[in-house]
């Protein structure tokens, strides 16, 4: 059965046989909820729609968190992300570790990546795994770029993201200079709560290669014809847009308006474990709400696989 097939007839277990990729995913957030469940003896409960990402952060403090401590919660959680990705069709998974999560290997960025690569090799041996670094905006750029050296020892991470706060994250130039030269694809979230304009401003700045979310871009005309002209990736996530409040609903998503442009746009989860959307939910998502065609929904899957 092709994903149009599958669409039309919502046949969610052909849809989970279907090679799709996520480019946007946060390793420790990115689980299969019911894994996380079974492994722990609680129940995680449906998440409400949030008004902030404090809001979501004070949510997974209170209900995910405390199920998952220490080194042993840190690697559930790595297996769960793996779990999820196999389960759901996932044949290109980016998936960002966050600097500091060496922590739970006595500092050991070596020992960090050597787990990283039996957990990869134990739960999902068949995906092509993209290792991506994750810095948040509340480190400095200076102490970043130290903080980084001995990730970039390994020579195994391909990518690197930048998330926090939106309005900081053109002023990341020196370090995103010193990642290119490294060779590594550059990302960083940008346009999920600042403006268009910021959108065009950190891509400028830091020459990225994709965008995380940047859905404001679609308030733009003219930022939307220079991310198209110049093939700026917009690795978006819909649920996680629609339960942060930065649109009302899924028939009313900027994806399509961001397509219909000529922007390169995939589909993505995002954190799974909060939002409990899985990639193919996302295709079914849009779908049923008219907001694309199956032509154009397999098109985008299409992109998320190169």
């Amino acid at each position: 059965m092709t994903f149009i097939e599958a669409l039309k007839n919502h046949d969610v277990e052909q849809m989970k046989e279907i090679p799709k990729g996520d480019l946007h995913n946060h390793i420790t957030r990115g689980g299969n909820k019911k894994y996380i469940e079974k492994w722990s003896g609680k129940t995680i409960p449906n998440c409400p729609k949030f008004n902030s990402l404090d809001e979501m952060n004070d949510w997974n403090q209170k209900h995910i968190k405390p199920l998952l401590q220490g080194r042993e919660g840190y690697e559930k959680r790595l297996e769960a992300s793996f779990v999820q990705a196999q389960m759901d069709g996932v044949k290109v998974l980016h998936m960002s570790v966050s600097l500091g999560e060496e922590l739970f290997y006595n500092n050991s960025v070596e020992v960090l990546v050597k787990n990283l690569k039996r957990i990869h090799h134990t739960y999902a041996p068949d995906i092509k795994f993209v290792p991506e670094i994750a810095g948040c905006t509340c480190m400095n750029p200076d102490e970043m770029d130290y903080r980084l050296d001995p990730f970039l020892d390994q020579s195994y991470f391909e990518s690197f993201d930048l998330y926090g706060d939106e309005y900081a994250v053109p002023s990341y130039t020196k370090l995103y200079k010193k990642l290119r030269s490294k060779g590594l694809i550059l990302k960083a979230h940008v346009g999920e709560f600042g403006s268009a304009e910021l959108v065009r401003e950190a891509v400028e700045a830091l020459e990225l290669d994709h965008v995380q979310h940047g859905i404001a871009a679609s308030t733009s005309n003219e930022v939307m014809t220079y991310l198209r002209d110049n093939h700026i990736q917009l690795n978006i996530c819909p649920s996680s847009n629609v339960l942060l409040n930065r649109t009302k609903d899924y028939k009313s998503h900027p994806i399509k308006k961001l397509y219909d442009n000529g922007i390169k746009v995939t589909i993505n989860s995002d954190d799974m474990l909060i939002f409990d959307q899985s990639v193919s939910d996302e295709y079914f998502n849009l779908y049923h709400a008219g907001v694309f065609s199956p032509e154009e929904l397999n098109d985008i899957r299409k992109n998320s696989l190169f």
